[in-house]
């Protein structure tokens, strides 16, 4: 890779998280920590607006902005394919959004690489998700993003249904099935349930906020993610 190149990346790298240490940044450029290093003060001695320093990690400040990206033959064809895998396992506004957002990709692509993307020749034709399926996630996700409970309905592997109130907080794709991992204030605990198990959702007008112990990040630590 050539240097121009690699500084490239590292600004694209680092505009796309809110921290990257040094460590992170070698291991995806493949270079040196050192490396790392000389080109974060190169940059920086340019004007590049990089924060941080060694040992911390690094993150562009606010408002800093590049020009147009442009997509190489590979990022287009790989970009494709996650829109045509995904659209039919996401929930029909996300999905629809997700092919507004391609057709705006392909539509500014170089010749040689639009043909390519256009004509990839990888397909995910059948939907593993019946539409009412598709419908709750939406109501799912939306209810996560606002940070609002749900009262759901949920019908166990026995059969046995029950009815709890929940602060949902990620939706989980396994192949052919979503779950949903929330808190449950009637077990005082993580739970998951399948979406499609679910029946009689509600979104409930009181909120919920991040509280020690009943977060997302916590369960990722309970189940060593």
């Amino acid at each position: 890779m050539r240097r121009a190149d690699r500084l490239f990346q590292l600004v694209q790298l680092v505009r796309g998280r809110r921290l990257s240490t040094g460590e992170w940044l070698a291991g995806r450029l493949q270079v040196s920590l050192r490396t790392v290093y000389r080109d974060v003060a190169d940059l920086q001695a340019q004007g590049v607006p990089l924060e941080g320093e060694a040992g911390v990690g690094y993150r562009l400040r606010a408002g800093f902005d590049l020009p147009p990206l442009m997509f190489s033959i590979g990022e287009a064809k790989a970009l494709v394919a996650c829109v045509r895998l995904a659209s039919n396992r996401l929930d029909p506004e996300l999905a629809g959004d997700a092919e507004l957002a391609l057709g705006k990709i392909i539509g500014v692509l170089p010749p040689a690489a639009r043909a390519a993307a256009e004509s990839l020749a990888l397909h995910a034709p059948v939907s593993p998700l019946d539409a009412a399926t598709r419908e709750r996630l939406l109501l799912l996700r939306r209810a996560t993003e606002a940070r609002r409970k749900l009262e759901i309905g949920y019908l166990d592997l026995q059969g046995v249904a029950s009815r709890r109130v929940v602060r949902p907080l990620g939706c989980f794709h396994w192949d052919a099935v979503w779950t949903l991992a929330a808190w449950c204030e009637l077990r005082d605990d993580f739970r998951n349930f399948r979406v499609d198990r679910l029946f009689d959702v509600q979104t409930r007008d009181d909120t919920f906020r991040d509280e020690p112990g009943r977060t997302l990040a916590d369960l990722f630590r309970l189940e060593g993610c």
